[in-house]
């Protein structure tokens, strides 16, 4: 939907293009939450529990179970514990800003498709009353945006994601992981947004999937899974600018890009599950809707 940033003459942001964009992505992702997602969030993140409110008398009906038999013997009247949810949450969107998410060969670039989501899981979250964060990092902590809640403060959200200009190519995720469980101190709910395009990241995630309910979002494109017969062509990774040629028109140079794609996912597929970590997979070729659906309803089946 959204195309990048375009800017001008002096090579700052257009400020103005930014607010027309921030406006049309509210459009677009607040339908889709409250047409679509309405009752999905809430039903999957429901709060850290129940929280004690006060004692009050017996009234028919009530769980004998609630008795509060001290103050029932004290008081010669039966009395139970009232309970109330904990609902409030405090949902946490790492976003992996890196030079290979400027990559796309179809509907969107993968930072786009990023910037949308984003935009869905916190306008979901303040309906539900939650506190949202931003983290948005490659291999160094580029911004961060403390939980909050409102309207305005996701708008602010999607702007920083919108004009957000990231000054470093690579990624570590390690980096990242290692700054949310520092910084966060009470379990929140943490999407990491990334194409996982990088090293080792077991002890890392390991860790912060113990504090926190940790959520892989995976976003990839077509073309990094399999190339098209186009003869021969210079490739440049995006984070290293290391450059290679490829023949595109073998078969057996295609096939072994696809094999090495395949069990790269695979192996990244997994490590999530040895983990328990749930995941959610996105490409920049399909509407984003139908796996994020499937994702909490699968999951609300299990809770």
């Amino acid at each position: 939907m959204n195309k990048t940033m375009q800017q001008n003459a002096t090579g700052t942001i257009d400020t103005s293009e930014v607010l027309k964009k921030v406006r049309r992505m509210e459009i677009v992702t607040r339908r889709f939450v409250n047409d679509i997602m309405a009752g999905e969030y809430h039903r999957v993140f429901k709060g850290r529990g129940m929280e004690f409110e006060e004692v009050r008398e017996y009234h028919q009906g009530d769980d004998i179970r609630t008795i509060d038999w001290n103050v029932t013997a004290r008081t010669g009247v039966p009395h139970v514990k009232h309970y109330r949810e904990e609902r409030e949450l405090t949902v946490m969107l790492m976003v992996d800003a890196s030079s290979s998410g400027k990559f796309g060969t179809t509907r969107w670039q993968k930072e786009e498709l990023a910037t949308e989501l984003c935009a869905v899981l916190a306008f979901s979250a303040i309906e539900n009353n939650d506190r949202v964060g931003l983290l948005i990092f490659t291999d160094q902590i580029e911004k961060f945006i403390p939980p909050k809640k409102g309207r305005r403060h996701v708008l602010r959200v999607i702007r920083e994601l919108i004009a957000f200009r990231p000054t470093h190519r690579r990624t570590n995720l390690t980096v990242a992981l290692d700054y949310i469980n520092n910084i966060l101190t009470r379990k929140s709910v943490v999407f990491l947004i990334s194409d996982f395009l990088a090293g080792d990241m077991r002890s890392a995630l390991a860790i912060t999937n113990k504090h926190h309910d940790l959520i892989a979002v995976t976003i990839t494109d077509p073309r990094e899974e399999q190339l098209p017969p186009a003869g021969i062509i210079e490739f440049e990774d995006a984070e290293t600018g290391e450059l290679v040629i490829l023949d595109t028109s073998s078969f057996g140079t295609r096939s072994t890009f696809e094999d090495s794609a395949t069990h790269d996912r695979q192996e990244l597929m997994g490590l999530l599950r040895s983990l328990n970590i749930d995941h959610i997979a996105l490409s920049t070729s399909r509407d984003y809707a139908i796996p994020l659906m499937r994702f909490f309803r699968e999951r609300a089946r299990r809770f």
